[in-house]
């Protein structure tokens, strides 16, 4: 349990509160065998076993509220996954491609201390543009995630780049399996912050595969988050630790123009809280916990994002974020930059049909199923053409 929940105002310790849900039907249950050894660096192993809870909304339900999950996406998987070091519940929210052929399939993955939801308007306009579209949500552990020790049942504390990029990694694969997908459709990475830092590595990895088209990093920039890191610090240590109500917690991201749309703010936040007995509430993660760890975050990043396999793009919310190596990669064409000066640093939450638009247009330019090949010129000369 995090020092954060064990050390608040109130004194009580946290009851565990997952998102309200209208009225769900019964959980149908699914036996899974954990993915191959060689398909997932996650450190479940081939005698770990594995199982799925999925939870699918019916018409029968009542009707959710605005900023409920099943507004943005079709569906959420929890996969459990057990072995002899450790036992895990990963929890994504997913909305399948039309055709798993074309795809595409968006595999987003969010920042520190944030949450799935942190796409979720940015899936319902991504999908007003582009219907044939699937999105897949990831949550971290420790941000709707959970890992923990199977002998002490307390949560492994181990935040590294390495571990948190084999989480991605599973979820997405078992994603897969559960689908009974022999192959990832065409898939685009997108993270914001954290996880810009996690999809370049599985970029880098070359852990998906052929079906990688691009990776779209928000608003991460080496140089300027290892400047930054002192005043992350001290951001953490002047926000509230406890809110009085779920509005109040929205309210102070709005004010504080952490997140600057009020609407998403609305859908993420709740998901960022765990609600104590007394009906106050505070932070699921302990992002303190997380500090041993912030340099292995973000060292190395910009070349990694340079070198990584796959058409590139960064969403910045200002140029003043631009490191040395990024400036050069840009001059040079290496990847596309988009500045969007009206955005805070949740970029996706703040301006999500812009986002949205510059994804669509990426996979646009990248699509290689969309590419017209020009004739061969012995096929010309075989049509009796002259060339």
């Amino acid at each position: 349990m995090s020092d954060l929940l064990r050390n608040t105002d109130d004194g009580e310790a946290p009851q565990p509160s997952p998102r309200p849900k209208p009225n769900p039907r019964p959980v149908t249950m699914s036996s899974l065998s954990i993915v191959e050894a060689d398909e997932c660096s996650s450190d479940s192993s081939a005698d770990s076993s594995a199982s799925l809870n999925t939870i699918r909304p019916s018409s029968s339900e009542e009707v959710a509220s605005a900023s409920h999950w099943t507004k943005f996406f079709d569906q959420e998987f929890y996969f459990d996954v057990d072995s002899d070091t450790q036992k895990a519940r990963y929890h994504v929210y997913f909305t399948p491609p039309t055709d798993v052929k074309k795809g595409p399939l968006f595999i987003c993955h969010h920042g520190a201390g944030s949450c799935g939801l942190s796409f979720a308007l940015f899936t319902r306009e991504l999908r007003k543009r582009l219907p044939d579209a699937g999105v897949l949500s990831l949550e971290a552990r420790n941000h709707g995630s959970i890992v923990t020790n199977p002998q002490s049942g307390e949560e492994i504390v181990d935040f590294s780049l390495a571990t948190m990029t084999a989480d991605a990694e599973t979820m997405i694969n078992m994603t897969k399996q559960e689908l009974g997908w022999t192959q990832l459709p065409p898939t685009v990475l997108l993270g914001h912050s954290l996880g810009g830092s996690i999809v370049t590595q599985l970029a880098v990895n070359y852990a998906l595969g052929n079906a990688i088209i691009g990776y779209c990093v928000i608003d991460f920039v080496e140089g300027y988050a290892i400047e930054a890191l002192q005043q992350i610090a001290s951001y953490l240590a002047t926000r509230p630790k406890i809110f009085s109500s779920l509005d109040e917690a929205v309210q102070w991201h709005v004010r504080t123009r952490t997140i600057r749309n009020p609407e998403s703010a609305a859908i993420s936040v709740p998901s960022m809280l765990t609600r104590l007995p007394s009906g106050k509430y505070v932070w699921k993660t302990d992002y303190s916990a997380t500090q041993p760890w912030w340099d292995g975050w973000f060292r190395g990043q910009s070349q990694k994002f340079l070198t990584g396999r796959g058409a590139k793009e960064l969403i910045l919310a200002g140029t003043d974020r631009l490191d040395k190596d990024l400036m050069i990669g840009q001059m040079q064409g290496k990847f596309q930059l988009v500045v969007v000066p009206e955005a805070g640093h949740f970029v996706q939450e703040d301006v999500p049909e812009k986002t949205a638009q510059l994804l669509v247009e990426f996979f646009g330019r990248n699509d290689r199923s969309a590419m017209v090949l020009p004739p061969k010129v012995s096929d010309l000369l075989a049509q009796g053409k002259k060339v």
